[in-house]
Order: C-alpha cells, then structure tokens, then sequence
C-alpha cells in the first residue's frame, strides 16, 4: 500500500480527534478534517500505538479487513487510549505531549519456517486453539532480540502459550507500513 504525506497526516489526525473526542467530550476538533482518500479507504488493518514522553500509554489493533483504514485507525486510536489493559486511560493533559505511531498492516501469510522472519521487516501473528498473540516487526529492532526471542515473547506474553509455545503454533507474517506523528510532520 502506497500512502501518501497527506494520507499519513489525514489518519494521523482523524486517531488524534478520534482521542480527543474521547477523552474531551464537547472539546472542539483540533482541525476540519479532508475527505478521506481512495488510499484510505482500502479495507486493511492497523495498530494504533501512543507514546507519552518516549514511554508507551497505549497500544491496540486489528487484522480485520472488513473495515476501511480510517475506520480501522479511528477505532484503535480511541482503543489504545482509553482500552489498554495494561495502562490507565490517557489523560487530555497528556495529548500535547502524545506521540500517535500507526501501522497499517499487509495481509498474514502463512510460514512453517521460523527462518522465514526478517526482523525488523516482518511482524509475527499466532494461533495455537484459542490462543492468539502478535508483535509489530518495529518490537524485535527496538527491544534487539533474536527470531528466538521474538517468537518466544510473542508466545508467552502475547499469546499466552509458553515460551516453546510458538513451536506448535500456527504461525503467521505481515509487514507494517510504519509512520507517526513526529516524523509526518517533518516530512513536509
């Protein structure tokens, strides 16, 4: 998928207002939002991550593809900000200082390799019965883990399988279109 600077400012600024709108209720909007564009409104899944000073506040997604983009980016803006199990709501005396970071997600493929993964390239997704669990490709470069350790974090505190867990799991890639809020606007 091809996004454009627009593209990327437009879903950065719907997550933001999408944010705002609720955690600010009656707030104004930050801006007049553009009419989405055919990029878009493709039918993709994204992560929407929030970072407060460096530090993570909030992240949530969804490979569902039933959705358009900027509906997908909407949600899980408001999702990681208010929903995520493991921090409290972000609060609005924090917005001026929020990083939005949004991956837009290719589809899963199936691998039976481990040998497969390129880090930093590819995020891994994975299903063993009930049990599911993903990280982002961005979390093996950031945290410098080996394909060992992506797999065995990803299947124990993602997935909730044990470490080894991923050795008997369905396994999945995808790719992330990565961009956020601080690079976006140097781009201009």
């Amino acid at each position: 998928m091809i996004l454009t600077i627009a593209d990327k400012k437009l879903l950065l600024l719907l997550a933001r207002n999408a944010i705002v709108n609720r955690i600010a209720p009656g707030n104004p909007q930050l801006s007049i939002i553009p009419d989405p564009t055919d990029s878009v409104q493709l039918n993709c899944g994204a992560f929407v991550s929030l970072y407060v000073e460096g530090d993570l506040r909030g992240c949530i997604g969804t490979f569902s593809e039933e959705d358009t983009l900027y509906k997908n980016v909407k949600k899980m803006a408001e999702s990681a900000a208010t929903s995520d199990s493991r921090f409290s709501p972000v609060q609005f005396c924090e917005l001026e200082k929020m990083k939005i970071e949004i991956s837009v997600l290719s589809p899963r493929e199936r691998i039976y390799d481990k040998g497969d993964i390129i880090l930093g390239k590819h995020g891994i997704y994975m299903e063993k019965g009930l049990n599911r669990g993903t990280l982002l490709p961005q979390v093996a470069i950031s945290q410098n883990w080996s394909v060992d350790e992506f797999l065995g974090n990803c299947a124990k505190y993602k997935a909730g399988i044990g470490w080894d867990g991923w050795q008997t799991a369905d396994l999945y890639l995808y790719e992330a279109f990565v961009f956020d809020s601080v690079q976006t606007i140097s781009d201009c």
